[in-house]
């Protein structure tokens, strides 16, 4: 009775036949990136570091050329991710940490994708970085819809390769081997990767919707030495990075030093691609392939802590900016979609889309409850290649630190405000990014009707919040 219930609703819905056609709501695996800049990847012309399991994704999929995170830095960016809404409206706008550890709480009033997708009979789980509230609070992943979450709650400590805990829901796991950050044993990313295989082969039966916050490249450079560390070792010209190491003393939320910074990098790149490889491999061993859609993405531009060198691998991929700008290289990032017969190989797609468009499409790909409040629209129809994808009137982002930031996208158009704390009304820098993708060129001047148009958006996209002022 209840499966026919669920076609009956799936075709009120107006899913495509060819969904309904396999019998099963497809697994949903979305694999974030932590600070990967667009250029990281081989399919956006990285020439450094090889990255063949996520290339291979763009080669047997379709990959998207103008897609863009929430906005420039981590926890804001994962709140519009789950809520779908842009940061003018979603809960979280700034990474706030508190007491003892974790980030400020999304609120329970929330509908996360997760929650929806829950609802709709899938079994959910995050393994990885959360960031978006504490064990225990009204933001911890298990009361937002996940039913596993295992590795790091909190995204300060998340700059640690071998902490000496993990979450496994509201459980601490102790990594005693890593003693009081004084021993290099247990390297946390490929435990969390352990358990998220082991996910897929619990849930094999059932429809799944895995999300994998990875930290890889983020913040310290470190990565084991079974690695292929000693592949780009000597590679590169190496200018050594001095941190905070450990031992006595050390901070939980530092970076350790780094002799080898550009061969490191390159390395967790690769091991972040290794990973990517295994989950593919799983969905293959266990006949799952062709009925789960893998999307890959990265929640902001490319970082410079901890001795990362952005410019050196040209990570932004010829962008302006970095993470923390929300220049094209601070919020466009890497992007690409792989279904084994839904979705056809070798495709590239200019749809301007963005985090918040995830709520809506994994909700009517899984026949699930969607909010009203959202600012996200489903990207089904250009996933199947069909025609008739609605489209984004204008794209906007703010951004609470560096003295506050406003960017829009509209249809050609880039625009940029900086020091919105000051003022409000502070000028707008506008970009054509038809012939200058680098946003070199302010033409404001030249077109005061399209920069009082976006002011307009700029204006009315901000919803004021009690908690988030501008820095």
């Amino acid at each position: 009775m209840k499966k026919i219930f669920l076609l009956i609703f799936i075709l009120g819905l107006g899913l495509p036949l060819t969904l309904i056609g396999q019998q099963k709501q497809p697994n949903i695996i979305f694999i974030l990136a932590d600070d990967l800049g667009y250029g990281d990847v081989g399919f956006n012309g990285q020439k450094l570091i090889n990255t063949p399991n996520i290339d291979r994704l763009a080669a047997e999929g379709m990959r998207f050329n103008q897609f863009y995170a929430g906005t420039a830095v981590c926890a804001p960016s994962r709140s519009s991710l789950v809520s779908g809404q842009h940061t003018g409206h979603t809960f979280i706008r700034g990474n706030l940490g508190v007491e003892p550890e974790g980030q400020y709480p999304i609120p329970d009033s929330m509908f996360t994708v997760a929650e929806a997708l829950k609802a709709a009979g899938y079994e959910t789980g995050a393994f990885g970085k959360w960031g978006l509230g504490p064990v225990g609070s009204e933001g911890d992943p298990n009361k937002q819809g996940f039913d596993r979450f295992f590795g790091y709650n909190c995204q300060s400590l998340a700059h640690r390769y071998y902490p000496t805990h993990l979450w496994d829901n509201e459980q601490k796991v102790l990594l005693t081997e890593n003693g009081d950050y004084q021993y290099n044993k247990v390297y946390a990313p490929d435990l969390i990767q352990q358990k998220a295989l082991s996910f897929i082969e619990e849930h094999q039966s059932q429809p799944f919707f895995l999300f994998l916050p990875y930290i890889l490249p983020h913040a310290e450079l470190l990565v084991p030495e079974d690695s292929i560390f000693n592949y780009y070792k000597g590679r590169f010209p190496e200018k050594p990075f001095k941190g905070f190491d450990y031992g006595e003393g050390a901070k939980p939320s530092g970076y350790a030093s780094q002799p080898y910074p550009h061969a490191t990098f390159a390395s967790m790149v690769a091991r972040l691609d290794l990973y990517v490889g295994q989950v593919l491999q799983k969905l293959q061993q266990l006949g799952l392939d062709d009925n789960t859609l893998v999307i890959f993405a990265s929640d902001n531009g490319p970082h410079k802590e901890g001795g990362a060198d952005p410019e050196f691998f040209n990570s932004s991929g010829g962008l302006r900016g970095i993470k923390r700008d929300v220049y094209e290289g601070g919020i466009r990032v890497p992007f690409v979609a792989r279904w084994p017969k839904t979705i056809k190989p070798q495709q590239q797609n200019e749809f301007v889309g963005a985090f918040w468009d995830l709520m809506p499409t994994f909700a009517e790909l899984a026949g699930a409850e969607k909010p009203n409040n959202i600012d996200g629209i489903s990207i089904v129809q250009t996933l199947l290649g069909k025609e008739g994808q609605e489209q984004h009137p204008y794209l906007y982002w703010e951004f609470h630190e560096q003295g506050g930031k406003q960017a829009v996208r509209y249809g050609k158009w880039k625009a940029v405000r900086l020091n919105v704390g000051k003022d409000k009304n502070a000028l707008i820098e506008l970009y054509d990014l038809s012939t200058d993708l680098q946003e070199k060129n302010n033409v404001a001047a030249q077109h005061p009707d399209v920069v009082k148009t976006i002011a307009k958006v700029m204006q009315q996209e901000h919803v004021e919040s009690d908690l988030f002022g501008w820095d």
